[in-house]
């Protein structure tokens, strides 16, 4: 505190050595800028500080137990402390949360490697695992292309991210994307059936499979769809992709996906690479959206980590122009098992999907329907969705038909480019 106060005499103080000194000597920043103040006004003595906390390695590996949730690890506390066992611990008393998370920092900036323990049900019997694609189950519809098949019956209701319902009734998502109006649902076409085929075929056999198409199209939904349909004991990991992000930042990605220690890895290249190989070595699929954003270097990155000889995941990459930034990486190119694309639904298509998809569709006139589709929507689902979202707002507010004029002023509410 002496230095602090003779570089704040100075006028040379900055935040930077308020940080610097709040973590060597295992404090909040605060509690250095109540120190500073006192020692302006001449109310602090020099005395040695008691050691800080630390935990033990029986408390770093419960925290590994409970994969790394510090509060999940402070709840273990309270209860040894209900239990009067705390002292097996090591500790006369219970930190609170907020010490605990400063503690368990402090650590993981140090170096100390956090082991998270993987649950069972994610371990996979490669043997087994083959079988993959076989217990897709896939079959015909009476009139039309292939449909999914969950294996249930009709009384039972499907579970899945098909319709997630808040508590004021509105449906919000579902597979990840926004669905615009309560009651919408997710709509087994031949565009999407396709996907999973492809996905299904791709994790059987381990390889890479790119999912293209224009936007909204719904390739994010049926990639999601094809990985909710792989058996229970497939793991899936799912990586989310910044804009235009560096070889730090995809690296980041891939460990918090694969629930490594992102932060203690990040900064060291070759431990992280050799925990993503590691990681990769056992069965699961690695999914990728919007690889767009994915510069050739970066591509040539995965590539390299699916070049490793262990790994035997599967890879998924997808996005809107993905086709064309993995054709500019020609290494990971000649490696991609399965290409797919994503195409518009078909004119025949737009009346049956439709009112499978919502309800206020039921009694609309394919006329106009097909009237709709070919000026506005044009076999864009997305588009369709949102045209969705604003009739079932007119027919909320004034309930009636959804003839050509209602169709007419939902359309205008898209936009002037549409």
């Amino acid at each position: 505190m002496r230095r602090l106060l003779a570089v704040d005499e100075s006028g040379s103080l900055r935040t930077l050595h308020v940080r610097i000194a709040a973590e060597a000597a295992g404090v909040s920043e605060r509690t250095v800028w109540r120190w500073l103040s006192e020692g302006r006004d001449g109310r602090i003595e020099a005395r040695s500080r008691r050691g800080g906390l630390s935990l033990s390695e029986g408390l770093w590996a419960v925290l590994g137990e409970v994969g790394g949730n510090v509060a999940a690890l402070h709840r273990r506390l309270d209860e040894a402390e209900t239990a009067g066992r705390l002292g097996e611990w090591g500790l006369e008393s219970v930190p609170s949360v907020a010490t605990l998370h400063r503690v368990v920092r402090r650590d993981l900036r140090a170096g100390r490697v956090l082991e998270i323990a993987r649950q069972a049900r994610t371990r996979i019997e490669p043997s087994r695992y083959d079988r993959a694609l076989a217990e897709l189950r896939f079959t015909a519809g009476p009139e039309g292309p292939l449909v999914l098949d969950s294996g249930q019956t009709q009384d039972q209701p499907q579970a899945g991210p098909e319709t997630v319902t808040s508590q004021r009734g509105s449906v919000s998502r579902a597979g990840g994307v926004r669905l615009y109006a309560p009651g919408a649902r997710l709509v087994s076409t031949r565009q999407l059936s396709g996907v999973v085929e492809a996905v299904g075929h791709t994790v059987a056999a381990r390889g890479v499979c790119c999912v293209y198409g224009d936007t909204g199209h719904g390739k994010t939904v049926a990639v999601q769809q094809a990985l909710h349909m792989l058996p229970a004991r497939t793991p899936v990991w799912r990586a989310v992709v910044a804009v235009k992000p560096g070889l730090p930042q995809l690296r980041a990605a891939l460990l918090d996906a694969l629930g490594l220690p992102a932060g203690v890895l990040t900064l060291r290249a070759g431990a992280a690479d050799r925990a993503l190989a590691e990681a990769l070595g056992q069965p699961g699929v690695l999914f990728l959206d919007d690889v767009q954003r994915l510069t050739p270097p970066l591509l040539d990155y995965l590539r390299q980590l699916w070049d490793e000889p262990g790994t035997v995941a599967a890879l998924v990459l997808c996005g809107a122009g993905s086709e064309r930034a993995v054709d500019r990486a020609p290494a990971l190119r000649s490696r991609v098992l399965t290409w797919h694309q994503v195409d518009r639904m078909e004119k025949n298509q737009v009346p049956d999907t439709l009112q499978l998809f919502h309800p206020v569709w039921d009694a609309a006139d394919p006329a106009d329907l097909a009237w709709a589709d070919a000026s506005t929507a044009r076999g864009n689902f997305r588009t369709w969705a949102k045209i969705t979202s604003h009739v079932y707002a007119a027919l909320h507010r004034s309930p009636g038909a959804v003839d050509r004029a209602l169709l007419e002023r939902a359309c205008t509410r898209l936009g002037p480019y549409t």
